[in-house]
């Protein structure tokens, strides 16, 4: 009895101040007038999303919320018409917030469900579609790395998402969707599996000239000098476009330990960007040889005594951002598609055939 005497008196606290004034917000609701039906917000999955891993089956996590104006009498979650989840006790009788881990997802298209019910009878139903992708197998020979743009940025041979900086977004591209460049975004990936002695990397570029110059891809050592303006150029990657008269062309650095080597193909790696057109850009470096490929074509090429990629642990997509920095290489505005990384020389009958398979 004294610990319920006291319970009483700390109850009456809550409901009432210590001068006796109610506070509390909560106003009694008289029988009859429930109005609405319950509401359900899906957090995840989205429709449309895509889960990909690397693993044939995986966990997925159902997050939702339920909503009622008077009380929820029961929730109910269906995943393709199999009743996997049933709420009928609730903390907060008007809310449910949470997240069902279903265990074992497996590859195709799933349907979820979720069904609310108030005490007055009322129902809503709340359908979602999304798929699981099969895990993605490397198409070509040396393809370690291939980033599509569908909708996401997830690289797909390690399944692994991009960082994201600023505002990038996507249009419509070679295949599906495409990478498209804002004025201060891009992405960045680690470099643990793309720093090898043969590199190749092959995409789908369409030209916006603005800004007049701009980063494509750099993979390239941090510049502690300058780290605000950062242009070490003896080690590493960089691939940019800059303005040559009406069009932008296509140039590559390369670094080598000690100096680095130029690979500027002059107007034969000029692009139009009037002619709002898709490219087919590609870069090979061996420990011999490197190149750079308009269209297939040949562009510039020449004697490369091989790369050192010592500090170059970051892969930036679609800016110079932040290890190239220096001549304000920055953010493309251009839509890139389909790229693709290999631990090999591509020939240049390779790259013909990728070109050919992806074409629009």
């Amino acid at each position: 009895m004294k610990n319920l005497k006291y319970t009483l008196f700390a109850l009456g606290l809550i409901a009432f101040g210590c001068d006796g004034t109610y506070t509390d917000d909560i106003v009694p609701v008289a029988p009859g007038t429930d109005v609405d039906p319950p509401s359900i917000t899906i957090n995840f999955p989205l429709q449309g999303t895509l889960i990909r891993v690397a693993e044939d089956v995986t966990p997925l996590n159902i997050n939702f919320e339920v909503k009622d104006d008077i009380e929820i009498e029961s929730v109910v979650i269906r995943l393709n018409g199999t009743e996997i989840l049933t709420v009928n006790e609730f903390l907060d009788y008007r809310r449910l917030v949470k997240t069902h881990r279903y265990e074992e997802l497996g590859n195709g298209e799933h349907t979820l469900v979720i069904e609310a019910r108030d005490t007055s009878g009322k129902t809503t139903t709340q359908t979602v579609n999304f798929e699981k992708v099969e895990p993605y197998t490397p198409v070509y020979d040396g393809e370690v790395f291939y980033l599509p743009f569908d909708g996401d940025y997830m690289e797909l041979v390690r399944v692994r998402e991009a960082t994201i900086n600023g505002s990038p977004g996507f249009a419509d591209g070679v295949i599906g969707r495409a990478y498209r460049g804002s004025s201060s975004g891009y992405l960045t990936f680690p470099t643990d599996n793309l720093r090898n002695q043969e590199f190749s990397a092959v995409f789908w570029y369409k030209v916006n000239a603005t800004p007049d110059r701009a980063g494509i891809l750099v993979m390239g050592p941090p510049d502690t000098a300058n780290p605000n303006s950062q242009n070490l150029r003896t080690r590493g990657m960089r691939l940019f476009r800059e303005a040559a008269g009406a069009n932008q062309r296509i140039k590559m650095n390369l670094g080598n330990g000690s100096g680095e080597n130029w690979f500027d193909g002059g107007a034969a790696a000029d692009i139009n960007p009037a002619a709002d057109e898709w490219a087919h850009i590609a870069i090979t470096i061996s420990g011999s040889n490197a190149a750079v490929y308009v269209n297939g074509q040949v562009v510039s090429q020449g004697a490369f005594a091989g790369i050192d990629w010592e500090g170059c642990d970051v892969l930036s997509i679609g800016s110079g951002a932040p290890r190239f920095t220096g001549w304000n290489h920055l953010a493309t505005q251009s839509l890139i598609d389909e790229l693709r990384i290999f631990n090999v020389s591509l020939t240049q009958e390779k790259i013909q055939e990728i070109m050919d398979a992806e074409r629009p």
